[in-house]
Parts: C-alpha cells; structure tokens; sequence
C-alpha cells in the first residue's frame, strides 16, 4: 500500500493505494503558512481515522502545484513513513510523451492525470480536471500527450461574479430544478452550473473535430461531480484519477 497525496491551489488530496484500489480518498485545504509538523499531524491524523499504521505503507508519493509548500508536505510524510517519498517532478519516470513547445512547463497534475488516463482509457483521450483552474489534457490515438487547454473553475468564476455585482450574494453550487430560474439564488445557480457543462459539452466538440474520430472523455478533480451530470456528451467521471495517476508513477520509479 502507498499513500498518495495530491496538493492543489485549494485543497490537498489524500489516499491510499493497494494495487489499482483507492482504499480511502480525503481532502484537507490547502494552507501555505502551515509548518511541517502541522501538516504531518494533519496528515498522520487522516491516517489513523482509517486504521492505516506506518508499517501497512511501503512508500509515499506527492504531486504539487503549489511550489511554496511542496517541500513542507515531502518532510511531513517522511517524518511519518521514515523513508523517502518521490515528488512528481524532473528526475521522475512517468512514461509519458509529451510534445508541447516546452515539456518542462507542464504541470505535474496535468502529467499525472494523463499517466492514468493512459493506463485506464482507450485513446484518443480528452482529461478535464476540475478545480480552482479548469484544465484540458489531450492525448492523441498513439498517447502522446499533445496540448490542452486551461480556463477559469468554477469558483473563480463564481467568485468574481459575486465580488464585481454588488447586489449579488453567495450561493451554493447546486443546480435548480429548472434551467430557468425565478429568482436572483435560481438564475445564478442555473447560470454557473449550465454555462459551466455547456462549455464543456463545446470545448468537446471543437476538440472532437481537430483530432478527428472518436474520442474518450474522462473528468476528474473536486467539482466536477457537480457539473458532469449536466452535460449531455458522454464523459466518464473518475474521482480518484490523479491518485491512481501517482499509484502508476510510484511503480514505475520502484527501486
């Protein structure tokens, strides 16, 4: 078993794997004051609430985009495991081609994610990833990672609506049982979550007619289970995908 840990700008991602199980996924928010005890309380806590003791893991993993704070969260697990703990990064294996203008830019959570796509999924492969920024991954028939696409989440969005219109509050992200919405809390519900799958029902579509045939499409990250049921192209909705992404890693950089 190995634990997996997923550090977001919002929220960190917990879980624990056994060969292809997720024996448990959590999430923590993301906190950059936090100090390297903190987090491995934190951390060792989450552990404990399952019954998980440090000699049931044979080794720890961590994806980060979130530089100021990837070096706490390493220390933190290896003061809980005792051993060393791999960070997605250079110097990893992870078996992906990735042709873009400068592979080195790409973002840690875009590689995993694409590593399991990969592993799970036929290609063609279109990976939407869900959380304070919308991501896109593209990976042609061959599995070659080729590009994507990256756009404000739906919090964001959300967030500047509520911080530009003065008379419009907070709301929870629910859709209404209309599309159409008789009051201010309806039509702003309604507004988020259908703009929000009708752009990716279109996104899919213009991407369908670049790469040309069919297409498997996969959605992943903390919100898209709030958007995914209202779109009306076929999308696979797969929580644990980045963790199942570093469990591929992990094996692959096994001593």
């Amino acid at each position: 078993m190995i634990l997996a840990i997923d550090i977001g700008n919002t929220n960190i991602v917990i879980g624990c794997i056994e060969g292809r199980e997720c024996i448990f996924v959590e999430r923590l928010s993301t906190v950059r004051t936090k100090t390297e005890l903190e987090y491995a309380i934190d951390i060792k806590s989450v552990l404990d609430i399952y019954h998980i003791r440090r000699t049931d893991l044979e080794g720890g993993i961590i994806s980060s985009v979130v530089p100021q704070i990837t070096t706490v969260a390493k220390l933190a697990v290896e003061k809980i495991l005792k051993k060393e703990v791999l960070v997605v990064g250079a110097g990893i294996k992870t078996g992906l081609n990735i042709r873009i203008d400068n592979p080195a830019q790409l973002g840690s959570d875009l590689v995993v994610d694409s590593v399991a796509a990969i592993a799970e999924y036929e290609a063609p492969l279109l990976v939407f990833d869900m959380g304070t920024a919308n991501t896109v991954c593209v990976i042609d028939k061959d599995k070659n990672y080729i590009g994507g696409m990256i756009y404000p989440g739906i919090g964001v969005s959300l967030d500047s609506l509520t911080s530009k219109a003065s008379q419009l509050g907070g709301i929870s992200l629910e859709a209404p049982g209309h599309i159409v919405g008789k009051n201010t809390a309806e039509c702003m519900k309604s507004g988020i979550i259908y703009s929000a799958a009708a752009s990716i029902d279109g996104i899919i579509d213009r991407l369908r007619d670049e790469i040309g045939g069919r297409i498997t499409v996969i959605a992943t990250g903390g919100l898209a289970k709030k958007i995914i049921p209202y779109c009306r192209r076929d999308i696979i909705l797969d929580d644990n995908l980045l963790l199942k992404g570093l469990s591929v890693i992990y094996r692959k950089n096994r001593k």
